[in-house]
């Protein structure tokens, strides 16, 4: 979900062409598979459109080629910074969030039902938009 919304908001923020989206588990046991139905749905209840992602298992080498890598929780993000070469830049995705608590994560809502999918949108949102002010602060030209 996070890398559709983000796609779309880095869009309306004109950022579109500057920066390159992508997402990837820590584990591969979705690796190749559409995301969940009720994700879906959410999404496309919000205008979203996410019928061709497609889930992937992170590289390791992959750190070489980003600039910034964001973890959905605390789980997720101390896997990445183990993987991590020195230097790397690896953070909670909801750190870009100015409303939310310190360390707070992004959960899981694939055992719940429809409620957890809408709640995690607006998590994803608003985090998305804090995401883009930073990218858009950090590429101004420095005068």
């Amino acid at each position: 979900m996070a890398e559709v919304v983000v796609r779309r908001v880095l869009e309306d923020h004109g950022l579109g062409d500057e920066v390159v989206v992508d997402s990837a588990g820590t584990g591969g046991w979705h690796a190749g598979m559409p995301m969940d139905e009720r994700a879906l749905r959410t999404l496309s209840d919000e205008g979203y459109d996410g019928s061709l992602h497609r889930a992937r298992q992170f590289d390791e080498a992959w750190f070489a080629e980003r600039d910034l890598v964001l973890a959905m929780d605390l789980d997720n993000l101390r896997a990445l910074r183990r993987i991590a070469p020195p230097g790397a830049d690896v953070r909670l995705f909801r750190s870009f969030d100015p409303a939310a608590p310190e360390e707070a994560e992004v959960p899981d809502p694939y055992y719940g039902g429809i409620d957890g999918f809408r709640e995690v949108l607006r998590m994803v949102e608003a985090a998305a938009e804090g995401l883009a002010k930073h990218l858009a602060e950090r590429n101004r030209p420095v005068r």
